[in-house]
């Protein structure tokens, strides 16, 4: 009976292990099918958003249309267009209507930046989302006079910067600017090109400070396409990952892995001072005061001396704009009075308007930037004093003509500071 029990066991192990390996199988089998499954979605949908945002070669071919009809013009037109010698590299973009990409023009090493649609003016409003106008490259329109275009571009300026002494200076730039070809002349498709190009903030910051540190210049155009300077790294700290391990970091983790990948502290004080000698640039500056609306990490690179470049400053606006446009708003809250991301004023409850003024003036913001970056890793017989400097510096409010003494001083202290650790240092 025994022998007869233990037989039978024998013969049931077999089915038993085939059954077991065939459960595998299918297990092995689904999770497989699911991962590639998950995968494929995953790469759909970033390919979707990918070819979303990169549409360089909808902008190349919208520009070269418009060149080869006549309509537009400029330095960068016939080499985007005939000679093929400025190419479009890699896809930057990070809003569809906003195209950048890298970009290889002869021998020079540039940024392409490219408005899909018609002519963009980034309204004063939250979200800094543009807005579309009726045409495209509709002004000047044809028989006005190169006096009258320069009365265009004079009003233009007079509504963005405020009242200026030196107006007729800067519309002179922006006249040499659009003369693309250097002829002394500026033709009615040279003037569609500028006066599209001048409706955008950074252009005309461009313009502004031309002759600037810490500006990339402003290398040719056509239309509202215009290549710029490359800017080696293109942000203050962090690396770059690839998409796929992005969407697997935590964010919390992804903060301190951009913490951990920085140049050394003295190279870091270099690019700080770059940043603050950047806030001198646009505070009560040749052409009156630019606020930055967006003083975020992304918006900031350095070269390979580090020496701070911008890399993005269409969020740098005329202090003007934004003061009229703040007083027009209607508000319930100091929340409904915010432009971007760091340009704030408050609320008159009594009215239920914006106040013009701005609460932070651009050097706290600034310091609120560089306030980690600069701490982890400072030399520890500076550390407590530049601690003590910077929150001075995070809290001072307003932009008011009493205010601009200690502007100056906190300001000058902080360089002198950061400059006197490093002066001696090879990494500087």
């Amino acid at each position: 009976m025994a022998k007869g029990l233990i037989s039978w066991a024998w013969l049931k192990k077999p089915y038993y292990i085939q059954a077991r390996i065939s459960y595998l199988r299918v297990k092995y089998l689904f999770f497989t099918w699911l991962a590639v499954f998950v995968g494929s979605w995953v790469v759909y949908v970033q390919y979707s958003s990918y070819m979303e945002l990169c549409r360089g070669h909808q902008c190349k071919s919208t520009i070269c249309d418009k060149y080869r009809k006549g309509v537009i013009d400029g330095s960068a037109c016939s080499s985007l267009c005939e000679k093929d010698t400025l190419y479009l590299g890699k896809c930057l973009s990070t809003k569809p209507n906003n195209q950048v990409y890298t970009g290889s023009w002869g021998d020079l090493e540039g940024v392409v930046k490219c408005q899909m649609g018609d002519v963009l003016h980034y309204e004063l409003g939250a979200e800094m989302e543009p807005r579309k106008e009726a045409a495209l490259f509709d002004k000047p329109t044809k028989g006005t006079s190169v006096e009258k275009f320069k009365e265009m571009v004079f009003s233009h300026l007079k509504a963005k910067v405020g009242e200026q002494a030196n107006l007729l200076d800067l519309a002179s730039l922006v006249l040499s600017v659009a003369d693309g070809n250097k002829d002394g002349h500026i033709s009615l498709p040279e003037a569609k090109s500028a006066w599209a190009l001048l409706q955008l903030n950074e252009v005309l910051l461009m313009i502004i400070l031309q002759d600037k540190e810490h500006t990339p210049k402003l290398l040719g155009f056509c239309g509202d396409l215009y290549v710029t300077e490359k800017v080696q790294y293109t942000s203050l700290y962090g690396m770059s990952l690839p998409w796929l391990l992005e969407l697997w970091i935590p964010s919390g983790l992804r903060r301190s892995m951009d913490q951990w990948f920085t140049p050394s502290w003295p190279r870091k004080a270099k690019i700080s001072i770059g940043l603050l000698e950047f806030v001198e640039d646009v505070f009560h500056g040749t052409f009156g005061n630019f606020l930055m609306c967006d003083v975020s990490a992304a918006n900031f690179g350095y070269n390979d001396k580090h020496d701070l470049k911008m890399v993005d400053m269409r969020r740098i606006v005329p202090e003007a704009s934004l003061r009229e446009a703040m007083r027009d708003r209607r508000c319930g809250e100091d929340g409904d009075c915010v432009f971007g991301a760091d340009c704030r004023t408050s609320c008159d409850l009594t009215k239920r308007r914006c106040t013009p003024e701005v609460v932070q003036p651009n050097l706290a913001k600034a310091c609120l930037a560089l306030k980690d970056y600069l701490l982890r890793g400072a030399p520890s017989e500076i550390r407590e004093e530049l601690e003590k400097q910077l929150y001075s510096c995070m809290a001072l409010k307003g932009t008011s003509d009493q205010m601009e003494m200690e502007h100056s001083l906190i300001l000058n202290n902080l360089k002198t500071l950061l400059w006197k650790k490093i002066s001696y240092t090879k990494d500087s």
